[in-house]
């Protein structure tokens, strides 16, 4: 399995690595003299960002029975639904439910780079994710009046623009006064978006998470509420639409404990962590426990061309896995049974 995941890490640069482990107590899948997990399955996913069908993580919702017919009516912008691309690679969406995770997978171990800077700021190689934090996904439209850009005096003017402007501070505001939160405005679209008119409308994008849900709805209550308090002072009004609310997911609390002390054992330190960003754990967790180690990326650099790993860290993150796999074997295995002598 060591050179699988090898040759896998330098054919792909899909920054993920998963590894299944499976277990079944009947004699012919446990071997008592190695002591081992005979039933271990390897499995890689591909094209988990969901950027053609706008649906992340496509491949784990079947796996845990929630790829739908709802789902897989879901179009990408030719207007291909899911399950017509499915049957055009040649695969058959009837058999979608044969792919559910069966009950003798025991444990989820996914092996991810961090896509953020934490580690290298901490210079640490590997970290142990805790839990993956809720994200809330939002779209806030300020509405005021297009005027000409010069003939408009400054203090008579609704500038939806300049209302957004005000509200994207109080977004940055919160979130540096909120431990563990991460909030973003990463989209704005103005109207009419002609350089010389004063914007008469802009939507905003919001993105906000954080590790627990209470902490994060109640920022976003705010700053929705925070939103309307400027419109109304400038004469503007606003309107908002949620996209998203994925609730935070705790990873197993035994597995994480497992990944600490195997990454220990290769002596490093691990870093507890939460991680911003979505993962297939995410969605495992539901049905298998789950856990993640992150390895450090260099610059914080994803989903851009120049993102790497640095070799030495997929080296420890290799150890670690192994040495994981042999701590799950002492805790996870069953008891082998003893013949006994008969009498004579």
């Amino acid at each position: 399995m060591l050179q699988a995941v090898r040759d896998y890490i330098k054919a792909n640069k899909s920054g993920r690595t998963e590894v299944w482990i499976c277990s079944d107590t009947r004699a012919n899948d446990w071997n008592p003299e190695s002591g081992r997990w005979q039933a271990l399955r390897d499995a890689f996913q591909e094209f988990p960002q969901g950027v053609r069908f706008h649906l992340p993580f496509i491949g784990s919702r079947a796996l845990v029975g929630r790829l739908d017919s709802d789902l897989l009516s879901v179009s990408d912008g030719d207007g291909i639904s899911l399950a017509q691309a499915l049957v055009s690679f040649g695969l058959d969406p009837i058999k979608i439910k044969d792919c559910q995770v069966s009950d003798d997978v025991t444990g989820y171990l996914e092996f991810h780079i961090e896509q953020g800077v934490l580690l290298e700021s901490e210079d640490k190689s590997l970290g142990v994710v805790q839990a993956i934090a809720g994200q809330s996904r939002a779209e806030i439209t300020f509405t005021g009046r297009a005027r000409h850009a010069g003939t408009t005096p400054m203090r008579l003017r609704n500038d939806a623009v300049a209302g957004a402007a005000e509200w994207i501070s109080e977004v940055e505001s919160v979130a540096l006064r909120t431990p563990g939160m991460v909030a973003t405005v990463g989209d704005l679209r103005t109207y009419p978006g002609a350089g010389n008119v004063v914007a008469g409308q802009l939507r905003a994008s919001l993105d906000v998470r954080h590790g627990e849900d209470a902490v994060r709805h109640q920022a976003v209550d705010h700053l929705l509420a925070e939103a309307s308090s400027i419109a109304k002072r400038r004469g503007l009004t606003t309107a908002s639409k949620m996209l998203m609310d994925q609730p935070a997911v705790n990873m197993d609390a035994r597995l994480c404990t497992l990944a600490q002390d195997a990454i220990r054992g290769i002596g490093i330190e691990p870093v507890s962590m939460v991680s911003g960003a979505g993962h297939d754990a995410m969605i495992l967790a539901e049905r298998v426990p789950s856990t993640m180690i992150f390895l450090r990326s260099p610059g914080g650099i994803s989903h851009h061309p120049d993102e790497s790993v640095r070799a030495e860290d997929v080296e420890n993150a290799l150890a670690a896995g192994l040495a994981f796999l042999r701590n799950f074997d002492s805790c996870y295995a069953p008891p082998v049974k003893e013949q006994s002598t008969p009498h004579v």
